[in-house]
Formats: structure tokens, C-alpha cells, sequence
């Protein structure tokens, strides 16, 4: 078989991020559309055993490429390595999620294999084996139909687009070694250490439940009865841009159009009045609640559900309920 398509995989201390497996179980159904295979593509160090863990999800070949210098993702050594397999390997289209790695590294390797590419992708379709690629401008207010004419085509795609496939144990994948062999002129910058924040919650791009706080929550101190909700429904915790320039979250925690797009089944707004930016980060969530005193707030022009009163009554009272479902 000629061609393919390829999936970048993107790990995190050896364990497969959940974005990857959408885009392997999306690029299943793609691949069988084209009659063509389906590549799973690993960079890293140590990362020879994930292979077994990509073919369940739909791989029928698995790319490792294992070297020292890919143990902590540099631009410069990842852009190098993957720039040379893909242009040796000649896939029809290399697929990465919208990540913070998927965004600074696609761009590269749209720059260096001389091919457009699209951004933030919400949906991929594919007709007479050509692909088109939907993605949200204008802060989410429309869409836009993107093809691109050069192959390889080149995309990420949103968190949570996708659902993951149920995987099929008994799937075998063939797996090949190839050697990075990164230039020593891409090696301009060494990552000597990374620190990591511990925390039990999800990651906020891929978690399938965020509940986040704006200005009424009135206070860094109030964010603990969000904490505490979210807990119970393993969800991660979020705020708008108005809490994280008053001092009272991290700049990590921030959604919106200068924070980052999130994708949730389920996305609770707590004293966020609808600010545009806010809506352009999360309004392609599934579903949509939204807790405000104030019935005109333009929140609730997007919710799928909205309570109007004070938070501080409403998410204990949530919380309670959830923790009886739960139980």
C-alpha cells in the first residue's frame, strides 16, 4: 500500500496523550475510507513499547523513533527527525493534535516540507480522496472549508473532536525503526529539565468536563467550592480572563481567544458574563451550563442550560447532587 495516513503521537512521561488516540481512531475510519494504511508515528526516547499500545486504537504500522536528544521536546530536534521519515515516507496526510507541542511543531513541518497546513480543525472530511478540513474563525462566530493542494496535507486538530475508539486487543500493527538522524544545526536549544505541576485533575484541553470561574467568583478564595465540585465529577478547573488578570488563577488555568480552546462534553460557567473572548475558547462544547445572577448575561445566549442566581447557593447545592450520583 502507497501512501497513508500518519499520526503523530504525542506523549507525555511514556504515557500516550488522549488527543493521539482520537486522531488514531478518526484517521481509522479515514484510512479505510482511501483503502489506504494507517501510521502511527512515535518520537521520543524509550518509547519502543508504546507501540503495543497504539495498535489496539487502529495503527497498521507504527513508526518509532527513538534517540536521546528526542527525550524533551526541543522544536529544532523534533522538526529535524520528523521532517526527514515524513519526506521519506511519503504519506498523503500527517495529522498532530492542537497541543501546545501540535501547534509549534506542525507550522515547522509545514515550513520545511514546502506544503500548506490547517490549524485548530473541528472536523475532517473526505470525499473522492480528497481531504477538506473545518475550523473555526472570527473567534468561533463562523467556519471555514479548508483544502489544501500539496501532499502531504498537513492539520491539527481541536482535543475532544474526535471520540476514541474502543480497542481491539487482538490487533497487530508491523513496527519500524527509523533513525532521527537530527541535523546539528536544528539543535539550538537543549531542554535540561522540565518541572512538572502535580495534580489529580485532567489536563484542561482534554478534559471531558471543565467547570470554570470568572469575576463573580469575587476572590481567589472562592475557587475552592469549584475545586471541591469538580473533584467529585473529575473534572478540571478553568477561569475566564477577567480572574486570571485580577491575580486569582494561573495563567495555565485561562480560557478563551488568548488563553486556550477547550472542547469539553460538558462546560459549567460560574460568574462569567459571555465576554466574546471567553465564547471564541469554549463555545464548541458539547453541552453548556451557565450560573449567573444576572439573567441579561451574554452567557446564556450560548448555554444549553442556564440557572440564574447567586453561585455561592448553586454549586454546593450541585455538589451534593453529584456526589449522591456519583455514589
Amino acid at each position: 500500500m502507497a501512501k497513508g495516513i500518519w499520526i503523530i503521537i504525542e506523549q507525555s512521561n511514556l504515557a500516550i496523550r488522549k488527543v493521539s488516540l482520537e486522531l488514531l481512531s478518526q484517521g481509522r475510519i479515514l484510512a479505510d475510507q482511501l483503502g489506504e494504511p494507517l501510521v502511527a508515528v512515535i518520537p521520543g526516547k524509550g518509547v519502543a513499547a508504546l507501540a503495543k499500545d497504539v495498535a489496539p486504537y487502529g495503527a497498521d504500522k507504527v513508526i518509532v523513533i527513538d534517540d536521546d536528544k528526542l527525550e524533551k521536546y526541543t522544536t529544532g530536534a523534533y522538526t529535524s527527525a520528523l521532517n526527514k521519515v515524513i519526506r521519506n515516507g511519503g504519506p498523503r496526510a500527517v495529522l498532530l493534535g492542537n497541543t501546545a507541542i501540535g501547534k509549534d511543531l506542525a507550522p515547522r513541518l509545514a515550513q520545511r516540507l514546502g506544503v500548506g497546513m490547517a490549524s485548530d480543525c473541528t472536523g475532517i472530511e473526505l470525499a473522492d480522496g480528497a481531504f477538506s478540513f473545518k475550523r473555526p474563525i472570527y473567534g468561533g462566530k463562523a467556519f471555514a472549508e479548508v483544502a489544501l493542494k500539496a501532499e502531504p496535507v498537513l492539520a491539527t486538530v481541536r482535543p475532544n473532536t474526535f471520540p476514541v475508539a474502543e480497542p481491539d486487543a487482538s490487533r497487530q500493527a508491523e513496527t519500524a525503526n527509523e533513525s532521527a538522524d537530527i541535523d546539528a544545526a536544528d539543535l539550538k536549544a537543549i531542554v535540561k529539565d522540565i518541572a512538572l505541576a502535580v495534580s489529580l485533575r485532567p489536563e484542561l484541553i482534554e478534559a471531558n468536563i471543565i467547570i470554570s470561574g470568572g469575576r463573580g467568583m469575587k476572590g481567589p478564595e472562592n475557587y475552592v467550592i469549584l475545586e471541591e465540585c469538580a473533584d467529585v465529577i473529575g473534572a478540571a478547573v478553568g477561569a475566564s480572563r477577567a480572574a486570571v488578570d485580577a491575580g486569582w488563577r494561573e495563567a495555565k488555568f485561562q480560557v478563551g481567544q488568548t488563553g486556550k480552546t477547550v472542547s469539553p462534553t460538558l462546560y459549567i460557567a460560574c460568574g462569567i458574563s459571555g465576554a466574546i473572548q471567553h465564547l471564541a475558547g469554549m463555545g464548541s462544547s458539547k453541552v453548556i451550563v451557565a450560573i449567573n445572577k444576572d439573567p441579561d448575561a451574554n452567557i446564556f445566549t450560548v448555554a444549553d442550560y442556564g440557572i440564574v442566581g447567586d453561585l455561592f447557593e448553586i454549586v454546593p447545592l450541585l455538589t451534593e447532587e453529584f456526589k449522591k450520583l456519583v455514589s
